[in-house]
Order: structure tokens, then sequence, then C-alpha cells
């Protein structure tokens, strides 16, 4: 659907739709983690290894990414309000449902219908788009992305619930807010301008082939390596540092949880920031800068506890290295701070360049980082098994940030260097280009070169 058919000027109810779906988005990432903490008690009850707990972990996530890019189509035909409600409705009944499961292939099967949930992130996504004119959607999205923060509420919130409950019973609780949510949501919202255009019969829908068009192109697929570490690997580790801190540190549940929890609030809460810098400084700077202390971080977590014993002239001399719990928390805050910052200037790329398919492309980006939290928390669990140190994770990590930024890199200079000859200087991309200028918006996707 061409974006001209949409009001040039905010609606003046965009505000209160977007408080709307980023509520609505908070519940559902609540309920796509769940498994962090319940997990935990799952585990002892059934024996799980720590790569059977990182399927668990991992299993919602698959759904919740996979439904991503058919959620992201069907939104640009039926709009984001109708598949938001049937989602969070269709989790909710998954939630319960999980109360009944007995063996671990069931709970596993339960987990997959609770994986809808994260489906509301590109169904929100779109709904909220087409709220906004272009120079705030990065702004918008990056307070709609803010929702990631239900992560923390669960890390925080439901260790408590399953003390005075149990983990069924935090399970039910789950399950009636998220009903009561998706109702709300259904009844306190209206369908997006461009949704009430196409049913107007003001502007026409756009055909599959349209909306898949954008998705020959390397640029796309490069903008989803990105999303895998920033929103795949936040993902992952928000279920799994409950159980790096109960292993690593002997935390108890409530205690790990917490600290978790500080991480996944970093990591959510800033989105809008770093949709309002890339508004302001472009989303490729934001990129950089992302990338670049996510390294550093990611280094300092890499390095194992350590004791060495050094042959003294006396007597041989022992010191250890190695991080504190304190020193860890701190560190992953600020990683959790960039990546948040990395969330947010993903997706502003996305309107600037496919302005007609922001589902469709939105739906892909988000699959793939999706995929991430279904992949790292797996992988999390054979490390661990396989080499038997804590912190092996974080040094894959290290080494998949380290690929990302310099394929971004190299990426960005072949396409500025093939458009511009000569050129020495790198250039902005087009949303850091203030709108009206002969530059805004030139640059266009290259396939398989970008």
């Amino acid at each position: 659907m061409a974006r001209s058919a949409l009001p040039n000027e905010m609606p003046t109810k965009a505000p209160r739709m977007l408080f709307m779906s980023t509520s609505a988005f908070t519940v559902s990432f609540a309920a796509w983690t769940i498994f962090s903490i319940i997990g935990l008690q799952l585990q002892k009850e059934h024996g799980l290894s720590e790569t059977q707990l990182g399927l668990l972990l991992a299993t919602p996530i698959l759904t919740g990414s996979i439904s991503r890019i058919f959620l992201g189509i069907l939104c640009e035909k039926y709009g984001g309000r109708l598949l938001t409600t049937l989602m969070m409705l269709a989790s909710a009944l998954s939630i319960w449902l999980l109360t009944y499961a007995e063996s671990f292939p069931t709970i596993l099967l339960a987990a997959l219908g609770i994986g809808l949930a994260g489906g509301t992130f590109i169904t929100g996504v779109t709904f909220t788009s087409y709220w906004y004119p272009k120079e705030r959607q990065g702004t918008a999205l990056g307070i709609f992305g803010m929702g990631n923060a239900g992560s923390g509420l669960t890390n925080f919130g439901a260790p408590l619930i399953m003390v005075a409950v149990g983990w069924q019973g935090t399970a039910v609780v789950y399950a009636i807010i998220m009903a009561v949510s998706g109702i709300l949501f259904w009844l306190l919202t209206e369908d997006d301008p461009a949704t009430r255009a196409r049913r107007s019969g003001q502007a026409a829908g756009a055909t599959l082939k349209e909306q898949l068009e954008p998705l020959r192109y390397l640029q796309v697929w490069r903008f989803g390596l990105y999303y895998f570490f920033v929103f795949g690997a936040f993902v992952a580790l928000a279920s799994w540092l409950p159980r790096y801190y109960t292993g690593m540190y002997g935390m108890s549940i409530a205690a790990a949880g917490a600290l978790a929890a500080s991480y996944s609030l970093s990591a959510s809460v800033f989105r809008a920031l770093g949709g309002w810098m890339s508004d302001k400084w472009g989303a490729r700077t934001i990129m950089y800068w992302t990338f670049g202390v996510s390294l550093v971080c990611l280094f300092i977590l890499s390095y194992p506890a350590t004791t060495y014993i050094v042959e003294g002239i006396r007597e041989p001399i022992e010191f250890h290295i190695g991080i504190g719990v304190i020193g860890f928390t701190i560190v992953a805050f600020v990683l959790g701070f960039v990546m948040s910052l990395g969330k947010a200037a993903v997706y502003k790329h996305i309107p600037v360049y496919y302005p007609n398919n922001v589902g469709s492309v939105g739906g892909m980006v988000g699959m793939i980082g999706g995929l991430g939290g279904f992949v790292l928390p797996i992988v999390f669990g054979v490390l661990n098994d396989w080499t038997g140190i804590w912190t092996t994770p974080f040094m894959f990590l290290f080494l998949m940030v380290a690929g990302a930024m310099i394929w971004m890199h190299f990426a960005i200079l072949r396409m500025e260097r093939k458009k511009y000859p000569g050129l020495k200087r790198l250039r902005d991309l087009p949303e850091a280009v203030p709108p009206g200028s002969e530059m805004h918006g030139s640059e266009e996707p290259e396939p398989r070169q970008s």
C-alpha cells in the first residue's frame, strides 16, 4: 500500500494508540519469556540437562519468530489491531494449558503456543508505524519497543508469584493477565489509518508479490543479522541470565531473577532513546556505537574466572582474576543499554528504505532476530555442557558481533564508493539527512551488494 495514502501529519489519536500497543507488547513479552523463571523449577522437577533447559527456553521464541514473517504480511491486509488481539488470546490459552502438561514433550508443545505472544512485536510495529509520519517513526517505534521490559517484569515478579502459588499458579496468573490485556487492547484501540484506507477503498492493498519483493535484497538480510544480535541475543540472555546467576554465583532464583531484570530493563527502556537518537543522528551511527561498546562488554564478560600460580623468588605466588557478581551486573547493564539503542536503530531503517513494505520487511527482520532468541539459548546450553565453562556463551556472542560489525562496515564502504566514486568520508544514511534536502531518501537498496 502506498505510504502517500496515509496522513502527512500525526493523527491526534496516535499517542493513545502508541500507549495501548506498548502496554500490550509489554504484557506479551512478559509471557513470552515466562520460562526464564518457571523453567528453573521445571528443570528440577524433570531432571533436565543444560541443553534441555536451553531448548525449553528457546521453544516459545521459535514460534514467535517464525510467525513474524506471516503476521507481517497479514498485517498489510487485516491490520495490526486484529492480529495483536488474536495472538494475545491464543497465547493466554496456551499458558493455561501448560498447567496440564505432565511430561517434557507436552511442556514443549504448550511452549510452542505460548510463543505466539512474540508475534505481537511485528503486529505492533506495523500498527504503530502507520499512526506516525516518517520523521517521528524512529521515536514512536523506540517507545513501542520499550515493551521488551516485559522480560524484566517476569524476571523480577514471577519468582515472587512462584514462591506464593507455585509454577502452575504462576502460569494461571499470566494466562488471566494476557487474556484481559488482549480484550482491553481491542476495546480501547481502533484500526490504523492504513487499514481504514484499504477498507474504504481509498488505497489498494499491496499484493503478496509486492510485499515479498524487497526480500530479494541482501540489505534486508544484513539488517536481520544486526537484529539477530541486538534482539535475539537480548531475548536469549534475558532467559539465560537467571540460570547463569544461580550456577555461577550460587544465588537463589529470586535474587538471580532480580539481577537479571536489571539487564532486561536496561535493554528495553532505553529503546525510546535509541529511536530519538536514530532520528537525530542516523541509524548507522547508532549501530557503530552499539557494536563497538558491545564488543568491549562481551570481552570482559567472556573472560573466565582464572587462578594463576607464578613461581616467585621465595615461594609460589597465587592470584585470581575474575569478575564478581556486582561487576558482572554493571557490565551486563551497559551491554543491555547499547543493545537497546541498536534495536531501535535497526527498525529505524525499515520504514525509510521500505515505506510500502513495513510489514513484510519488518516481519522478516523480526523473524531473523527472533530466531536468535531461539538458537542462542540452545547454543549456550550446548557450550556449557561441552566446555564446562560458564562464560563460553559470551565468547560466542563476541565472535558474532565482531563478524556483524565487519560485514556492516565493508558493506557500507562498498555501497558508498560505488554510488559516490572517490568519496573519502562516509555519508550518513538518508534518515540522518534533513527532510527536503536533495539527498533525502535517495539511497536505494542494492540487491546482493549491500
